[in-house]
């Protein structure tokens, strides 16, 4: 009886880069990230160790790519969930919403990553892409409520970090994701309101700095 050989599927760059993250994350996610190596994720994958080393020279350097397609997909996330919104309401929800949804679907392969120094360095999980959102924001901010950049950059910076802190509570506690949404929202839009509440007393500036 004639058997058929079986062949590898030729995949295109793109897809061999996504196949070999899958099975690293994978890996991560199940037993930690000590347990990944370049033999390991090539034999879980059905390719060579070289060929992995063909796409990413280290191990380290495919945890960084790892993190850095979980971290891009969910800006992404958010950025699609603030263009949709037509308030600003909508748009703190949206984006608190796509946050923790990630957390609470990746959450244990991103805080793994995120706990090797060399892979993260350092850095929290809002600290990726912030400057460009926080600029965004602010603008916003700005716009809506009608402070100047001078103040909504630095408030919009502070508060961000407050999804952060709720998506470790998430982690951490198992608590509902619904009820940890409702408070992170209602905590970042009430500070946004009592900060236009009190700028007229507390940060508007009494003269012009060229007035003696």
């Amino acid at each position: 009886m004639e058997t058929t050989k079986k062949t590898r599927t030729r995949l295109s760059p793109e897809a061999r880069i996504a196949e070999i993250l899958d099975h690293a994350a994978a890996i991560v996610s199940s037993e930690g990230v000590a347990a990944v190596s370049m033999e390991r994720v090539g034999k879980e994958a059905g390719i060579s160790k070289s060929l992995v080393y063909s796409y990413f020279p280290s191990n380290t350097e495919l945890l960084k790519a790892l993190l850095q397609r979980e971290l891009q997909e969910l800006r992404r996330k958010q950025t699609r969930a603030s263009l949709r919104a037509e308030t600003f309401e909508q748009m703190v929800r949206g984006i608190t919403r796509e946050y923790l949804a990630h957390i609470e679907q990746r959450g244990l392969l991103i805080y793994r990553l995120q706990s090797e120094p060399s892979v993260s360095g350092g850095g929290a999980i809002t600290d990726y892409g912030r400057d460009a959102s926080v600029q965004y924001l602010a603008e916003i901010v700005h716009r809506v409520f009608d402070i100047p950049m001078s103040i909504a950059v630095p408030a919009t910076d502070i508060s961000f970090g407050l999804p952060d802190a709720a998506g470790n509570y998430l982690d951490e506690k198992k608590a509902d994701r619904q009820t940890v949404e409702d408070i992170t929202v209602a905590m970042i839009i009430g500070s946004v309101k009592a900060l236009k509440d009190n700028y007229e007393v507390s940060f508007k500036p009494i003269r012009d700095k060229d007035t003696p």
